[in-house]
C-alpha cells in the first residue's frame, strides 16, 4: 500500500520508526517531512501536503504524527475529503476505518511510545470500510457539510 507520513519536530523520532517498519513489511511510504528536528517548525507545514495527497488519491492512506497528535488532526481535517483521528487504542484504529473511513491516523510522538503506534498503525492499514448504508449515509452529510462550507 502507498502510504503517506508526516511529522513535526515533536513527533519526528516516531515517524521516522514508523517508516522504516512499513517499508520493512512492504509499504511504499511517501516521506513529506520533517526530515530534521528543527523545534520552532510546525505541523502544519507537513501534514497539510500529507492530507492533500490522501485526498487526492496519490497515497491511499495516511499518518500525521506531532506531539501529542492533536494538532495533526486539527490540520488534516481542513482538508476537504480527509478523515482524520487522534487514535490510542486498536479499537478505534480498525473502527475508524471501518464504520467512518479513516484515511489519516493521528499519533502523538510525546505520548504514544513505538511499540503501541505500530501496534496501532498495523490495525489501520489492515481494515477497510465496509460501506454499510448506514455509515454511507452519515459520511454523505458529512460530505454535503464540507461542500456548503
Amino acid at each position: 500500500m502507498r502510504i503517506g507520513i508526516a511529522a513535526d519536530h515533536g513527533g519526528l523520532t516516531l515517524k521516522n520508526e514508523l517508516a522504516v517498519l512499513l517499508r520493512n513489511a512492504g509499504h511504499d511510504v511517501q516521506d513529506f517531512g520533517a526530515y530534521t528536528l528543527t523545534p520552532d517548525d510546525d505541523y502544519p507545514d507537513f501534514v497539510l501536503p500529507l492530507a492533500q495527497a490522501v485526498a487526492e488519491g496519490a497515497v491511499a492512506r495516511g499518518i500525521a504524527v506531532c506531539g501529542s497528535g492533536v494538532g495533526a488532526c486539527v490540520a488534516a481535517n481542513k482538508v476537504r475529503g480527509v478523515r482524520a483521528c487522534l487514535v490510542n487504542d486498536t479499537y478505534s484504529a480498525r473502527q475508524g476505518v471501518e464504520d467512518d473511513d479513516m484515511n489519516i491516523i493521528c499519533l502523538g510522538g510525546r505520548v504514544t511510545g513505538p511499540a503501541l503506534a505500530w501496534e496501532l498503525t498495523q490495525a489501520f492499514l489492515a481494515a477497510q470500510f465496509t460501506g454499510a448504508e448506514r455509515h454511507r449515509r452519515r459520511l454523505s452529510k458529512i460530505a454535503d457539510r464540507e461542500r456548503s462550507s
